[in-house]
């Protein structure tokens, strides 16, 4: 795609006019914009241009193309034209209508937009539109690929040839930085703005999500790429990462949450999978905070309980079913199980407040979160999992808080107050940890290990924990380091271990899963 090259290229001369090459190639004469220099950001916000369908972007990264400048319009409605500042970092985008540049405005300003993963800056310009030479065939059989396909049309074969489209209409989506759940609706929602959605399989590989999603004509997958490339579904977060599969066809046995084939709604759910309602997509629909519907093609920043409450449970998002911050574990091995232990364990996806075991029913615990958002978190990565030998079940509590025995009242230690534990891993906000949530795996990342800790003291370390090491791997600065046990099992059991562990001198070892494998 980045053969969409000498689309309308400028220089700009003076400080308030750009004066364009008069040649087929730049398409674009005397072009003045008093918002024209990239560097003075202060005068920038003062002198705001009122609202125009043609858009400034400023701080473009040295290597973007214009293919890259176009998608970012291109969730917003039509691209009509375009003009980029190479020396200047700079791009004109001119929109359709007004309408959608105020949108896409109004957008990003609230999620800011990035080209490889840099910054940049969006605002009205000073032009009403861009004056373009009849004679720059290039950019106009760009523009009129990208419309085409926006509009649904079947493409002619120039147009298919600018778009370079891909023969495979099967996308390979990865989901980096992974804060909250995606599910298979999620995604469904957001492609099927760029053409008919057929089918989508999600798995995971190498402890990442990933999903292949099949268009019903490659020129749909071509859009969604383009557009979607290295967007966050939710803010700062859940970032696509979009290839071609080498497939050019989905075989979908089963309609569930894992897999599904919108072609085929009579296929069964599968052994032990539950099936899907229709309950998610619809609440989605109702969020009050999402785009979806309202902007064709634009990614959903929804509120993030709700994206974590959808993907946990599909719990009806309009309602208040996913309000409470606490849950319900249930399943558990009570000869084994202590409230340090599943604070430590849910402790990976959030700051635990409180623990209780059931005094009448010990094999179940209620564990307050610190908000609706963590439980959800906790509730969509542990439920299912293995603890002390047995499969954990994981719900939302009706339950607004767990209450504290009353004074004087011995509960025999079930119940714990965690609320100034020194050991919650979000407390800070930003805080590195954020970023670093993964589903539980057999490979955990250890850090804080002491300068004198060898490699075989950390293998025996894990061993006696009862578990089996597979690999190891030291980070170069050998304050971190990666461990494989056998199972997943063993890993979580090593976490609940050995989170914390005092290695002397006050230096404490932290445990965490890790989405890498040795």
């Amino acid at each position: 795609m980045d053969g969409l090259g000498d689309v309308a290229v400028g220089v700009k001369r003076g400080s308030d006019e750009l004066s364009m090459y008069n040649s087929p190639n730049s398409g674009v004469s005397s072009v003045s914009d008093g918002a024209s220099n990239g560097s003075d950001s202060k005068k920038l916000r003062v002198e705001e241009a009122p609202p125009s369908r043609v858009l400034h972007i400023r701080k473009l990264p040295n290597e973007a193309s214009e293919t890259e400048v176009i998608a970012l319009g291109l969730p917003f409605g039509k691209v009509t034209n375009i003009l980029t500042l190479k020396g200047k970092n700079q791009a004109f985008l001119e929109m359709g209508t007004e309408e959608a540049a105020i949108t896409m405005i109004n957008y990003y300003t609230t999620v800011t937009p990035h080209i490889r993963n840099v910054p940049v800056f969006v605002q009205y310009s000073n032009h009403k539109e861009l004056k373009t030479d009849a004679g720059n065939q290039r950019t106009q059989a760009v523009l009129q690929a990208v419309s085409a396909v926006q509009s649904g049309g079947s493409p002619s074969s120039d147009v298919q040839e600018a778009l370079a489209a891909a023969s495979s209409p099967v996308l390979r989506i990865i989901i980096d930085n992974m804060f909250y759940p995606v599910t298979l609706d999620v995604l469904q929602q957001i492609f099927s703005k760029f053409g008919t959605v057929m089918k989508i399989i999600t798995f995971t590989k190498n402890n990442q999500f990933q999903a292949l999603l099949q268009f019903s004509d490659p020129i749909n997958a071509q859009q969604a790429k383009l557009a979607l490339d290295g967007q966050n579904i939710y803010n700062s977060c859940c970032t696509l990462r979009i290839d071609f599969s080498k497939l050019v066809n989905l075989n979908v046995k089963y309609n569930n949450d894992k897999s599904r084939d919108y072609t085929r709604p009579e296929l069964p759910a599968g052994d032990g999978q539950p099936s899907l309602e229709s309950s998610v997509a619809a609440a989605f629909s109702k969020d009050s905070n999402s785009l979806l519907g309202k902007i064709p093609g634009a990614l959903n920043p929804l509120s993030a309980a709700a994206a974590a409450a959808a993907a946990a449970g599909r719990v009806a998002l309009a309602g208040q079913a996913g309000s409470s911050g606490v849950l319900l574990v249930s399943n558990l091995n009570e000869e084994m199980v202590a409230p340090q232990s599943l604070f430590t364990l849910f402790g990976v996806y959030g700051d635990v407040q409180r623990v209780k075991i059931l005094y009448n029913k010990k094999d179940s615990a209620l564990i307050q979160m610190s908000d609706a958002n963590q439980a959800q978190l906790a509730m969509s990565h542990l439920n299912g999992q293995k603890m002390y030998g047995k499969i954990i079940r994981v719900t939302l509590s009706k339950h607004q808080t767990v209450a504290l025995p009353r004074d004087g009242l011995d509960d025999q230690g079930l119940t714990k107050d965690y609320a100034n534990s020194p050991l919650h891993r979000f407390k800070k906000p930003g805080s590195k940890n954020f970023q670093n949530i993964f589903p539980p795996s057999a490979t955990l990342h250890l850090s804080n290990v002491p300068q004198d800790v060898t490699e075989e003291d950390l293998r025996l370390l894990f061993s006696n924990a009862g578990g089996t090491v597979k690999a190891f791997k030291f980070f170069q600065d050998r304050k971190m380091a990666l461990i494989q046990m056998s199972t997943v099992e063993e890993a979580i059991q090593a976490l609940i271990d050995l989170h914390n562990y005092n290695m002397g001198g006050n230096q404490h070892l932290r445990v965490s899963f890790s989405k890498s494998t040795i």
